[in-house]
C-alpha cells in the first residue's frame, strides 16, 4: 500500500514526530488527495449519461461481470503487449542510438513482465469492485517500485516503459464493449498517471514536513485541482493551436486530449516534487530528458509546451492563494525557462 504522510512521518526520526502524530487527524495524505480526485475528474464525469442509458450496465458492474471483464483483459494482455511493443519500438528505437541509451536497459521481455504484474494487480482490484481511487492507493507502491527500477538505471528508460504501458492499455480496449470501456477507463487513467508521474517520490518527500508547513500546504492545495487546471490549460492550448496535428491526431481528438491532460498533470506533479525537495533536479534528471526524447517523435512542438506552462501559471493564479503561489511560482518559472523556445533554437 502506498504509504500515507501519517505513516511515513511516523518513521522519520526528528523532535517533531510527536507533534505530527498528534495532529494527523487533521491532515490528508498526498496519496489520498490524489486518489480522491478520480471521483470528480474521471469516475463521476466519464460518460455518465451513456452509462445511465445503457441496458447492460447492471450486468457489467456486477461482481460476475467485473470478473468476466478482468479475465478477458488478462487473456488478451500478452497479445496487446506484443502489439504495443511494436508501436513503441517503431517510435523510439532510433532514440536509443540518438540519446546514447544502453540498449540492455530496454529489455522488451522484462518490460512485458512488469506490465503484466501491474495489470494483474489492478485487475484484481477491479474484479473485487474496488474503485479506481482505492486501487490507486493499494497499488501505488508497486507502481512506484517498477518506476524506480527504470528511472534509477537511466531516467530516459521510463519513456519506453510508460509508452509501452500506455499503448498496451489502449490495445486492450479493442476487446471491451462500450459499457466495459466506460468502467475500465478510470483504472487505465490511474495506471497511466502512476507510470508517467513521480507520485511515490512526492509522497516520500512530503513525509519530511511538519503538518503545518506552508510548503506542504501549497502542494496539498494544488494536487486535488491539478486535473481541473490541466483541463483548462489544454482547452486554451487547443484554441491557440487548433490546426496543429500530433502523431496521434489533432489536439481536439479524444485520444490526444486525454494524453495532453495527462501531460499537463505530469508537469504539475513534477512541480510539486521540486517544491518539496527545494530543488529542480527531478526535472533536470527525468522530465526534461524524457520530453526531449518523446515530444519530437510525437510531433509535440516546444511552442505547445511553452504555451502550456504559461497557461498553467495563469490557471494556478486563479485557483490558489497568494501564499501558495509565492511558494510554487519560483519553481514554475524555472521550469518555464528550461522549456523556453530559446533553449531549442537550432535544435
Amino acid at each position: 500500500m502506498t504509504p500515507s504522510l501519517a505513516s511515513a512521518q511516523a518513521k522519520v526520526q526528528s523532535p517533531h514526530v510527536a507533534i505530527r502524530n498528534s495532529s494527523k487527524s487533521n491532515v490528508h495524505s498526498l496519496a489520498a488527495l490524489w486518489a480522491r480526485k478520480y471521483y470528480r475528474a474521471v469516475t463521476v464525469d466519464y460518460d455518465a449519461e451513456h452509462l445511465r442509458q445503457n441496458e447492460f450496465l447492471k450486468e457489467v458492474t456486477s461482481k460476475e461481470g467485473r470478473a468476466c471483464t478482468a479475465n478477458k483483459l488478462m487473456q488478451n494482455l500478452t497479445l496487446a503487449s506484443a502489439k504495443a511493443w511494436t508501436k513503441t519500438e517503431t517510435l523510439l528505437s532510433e532514440e536509443i542510438r540518438r540519446h546514447g541509451i544502453n540498449p540492455d536497459l530496454i529489455n522488451p521481455l522484462e518490460i512485458a513482465a512488469d506490465t503484466r504484474y501491474l495489470f494483474q494487480k489492478v485487475l484484481n482490484g477491479y474484479a473485487d469492485r474496488a474503485t479506481a481511487q482505492r486501487v490507486s492507493v493499494m497499488a501505488g507502491t508497486d507502481f512506484g517500485q517498477v518506476r524506480d527500477k527504470y528511472t534509477n538505471a537511466d531516467p530516459r528508460a521510463i519513456g519506453f516503459v510508460s509508452m509501452q504501458f500506455h499503448y498496451t492499455g489502449q490495445m486492450l480496449l479493442e476487446w471491451l464493449s462500450p459499457p466495459e470501456k466506460a468502467l475500465w477507463m478510470p483504472y487505465l487513467k490511474m495506471m497511466d498517471d502512476h507510470m508517467y508521474m513521480p507520485l511515490r517520490a512526492a509522497y516520500s518527500a512530503a513525509a519530511d514536513y511538519d503538518y503545518d508547513s506552508p510548503v506542504l500546504a501549497a502542494v496539498q492545495h494544488l494536487l486535488p485541482i491539478s486535473s481541473k487546471i490541466a483541463e483548462t490549460v489544454c482547452n486554451q492550448v487547443c484554441r491557440l493551436h487548433s490546426n496543429h496535428r500530433t502523431y496521434s491526431g489533432s489536439l481536439s481528438e479524444a485520444v490526444v486530449r486525454t494524453a495532453s491532460i495527462r501531460d499537463a498533470e505530469m508537469f504539475q506533479v513534477y512541480l510539486c516534487l521540486c517544491v518539496l525537495e527545494h530543488d529542480i533536479r527531478s526535472v533536470q534528471r527525468e522530465l526534461f530528458p524524457l520530453c526531449v526524447m518523446l515530444y519530437p517523435r510525437l510531433n509535440v512542438s516546444w511552442r505547445l509546451v511553452q504555451d502550456m506552462l504559461q497557461a498553467m501559471g495563469w490557471a494556478m493564479h486563479t485557483h490558489l492563494s497568494a501564499d501558495d503561489m509565492a511558494i510554487l511560482l519560483p519553481y514554475l518559472r524555472t521550469m518555464t525557462e528550461m522549456f523556453s523556445l530559446e533553449v531549442f533554437q537550432g535544435g
